[in-house]
């Protein structure tokens, strides 16, 4: 096993080792994004790869430059060498494992990990095999870190790619996984085309089994998206969510809410925002943090929270994230402790564990306020 990724510093990182003590949930975070640099390296290799890169820190700045390209599609791209490696039940469960132990060294306490089965089928594996071989890895990463005094709870995301064909089959899957480490599903890929409405059979099995799915929309694609996501995705929660801002106009005396946006926020829909990934991908056109629709959602009562999107390509961590944030808008503990809270509403457990969970989140935030 190679040594957990050092994500080299980046400018205005506040106060960073007292953020990566906080308690934190881990809601959006694509376990094909959150590779270590030296896993794909060694991978690479032993499969014959032709790589852009032969070190760590020459590879991490190749996702870096693509992931600033300011299009979604061209960071899709760049997700090719990272699902190439991961065809083999040894290395998911080798990718698997990391991705807990990176986790738990960020101070993440519950994490959702969501990836794409069907994109891991080309040596030979089953849709079920490469479940059970990522669900072996989450376990021997949180039975090591438990080991090594991090308590932490990681389960699967299902993911259907929503410009494939394949949603119904992984609704499916996810179905069959549900009391065995898999606690959701979603749809990923490129937005801008393919709405979810292509994807209602899939949604409408879920919701008949009571299974919860959050959905990528208002990313690279605005309000008819989202409006898609709540109404053919039974969506609770929504994948980065910032293009709600075109339902509201923020002129004049005071910001007004359109229907959609008032529903999101008046019914508690999770917004998943990356503020790093929603710079590089053209979701914030400005690439300018100060001008992340954040602020603005948090101050008129919508339920944001905080995540990486994708850690190797962004070159980030969720604590990072946390810390620009608080560089940007001058957050203190109370926010800090509601972005989690936000989180831990939406996620994909049941009412014991959440009352749990939340009991980790309070206490931890309680020493410094």
């Amino acid at each position: 096993m190679s040594s957990p990724r050092d994500v080299r510093p980046l400018p205005a990182a506040g106060d960073l080792p007292r953020v990566r003590e906080l308690p934190k949930v881990s809601l959006h975070d694509h376990l094909e994004g959150g590779l270590r640099e030296s896993t794909i390296l060694e991978a690479g290799e032993s499969l014959g790869l032709a790589l852009p890169a032969d070190d760590v820190e020459s590879l991490g700045a190749w996702f870096l430059r693509a992931a600033n390209s300011g299009s979604l599609v061209t960071v899709l791209e760049s997700f090719w060498m990272s699902v190439a490696v991961m065809q083999t039940a040894d290395v998911l469960s080798r990718v698997a494992c990391e991705y807990v132990l990176d986790l738990a060294s960020d101070g993440v306490i519950y994490g959702e990990v969501r990836w794409a089965p069907e994109n891991m089928l080309t040596k030979g594996l089953s849709l079920d095999d490469a479940v059970e071989a990522v669900q072996s890895g989450l376990e021997t990463g949180i039975a090591t870190a438990a080991a090594q005094g991090h308590r932490i709870v990681v389960r699967q995301l299902l993911t259907a790619m929503r410009n494939g064909a394949n949603s119904l089959e992984i609704a499916r899957l996810a179905l069959r996984w549900r009391d065995r480490g898999v606690a959701g599903f979603d749809i990923a890929g490129p937005e801008a085309g393919f709405p979810p409405s292509l994807h209602r059979d899939a949604f409408e099995l879920l919701a008949s089994e009571f299974f919860p799915a959050t959905v990528h929309a208002g990313e690279a694609a605005g309000l008819d998206s989202i409006r898609s996501a709540l109404v053919d995705g039974r969506a609770s929660r929504l994948g980065h969510g910032v293009r709600i801002t075109e339902d509201i106009d923020a002129t004049g005396t005071g910001p007004r809410l359109g229907q959609v946006a008032r529903w999101v926020r008046d019914h508690g829909v999770v917004l998943e925002t990356s503020p790093t990934s929603n710079l590089q991908t053209g979701a914030v056109p400005s690439g300018n943090l100060a001008e992340h629709p954040f602020d603005l959602l948090h101050r008129l009562g919508f339920a944001v929270t905080v995540n990486t999107d994708n850690r190797l390509i962004s070159q980030t961590t969720l604590s990072h994230e946390i810390a620009l944030l608080c560089d940007t808008f001058g957050y203190g503990l109370p926010d800090l402790e509601r972005f989690q809270l936000n989180a831990l509403s939406a996620a994909f457990v049941d009412a014991g564990e959440r009352a749990q969970l939340e009991a980790v989140i309070r206490t931890g935030h309680a020493p410094w306020s």
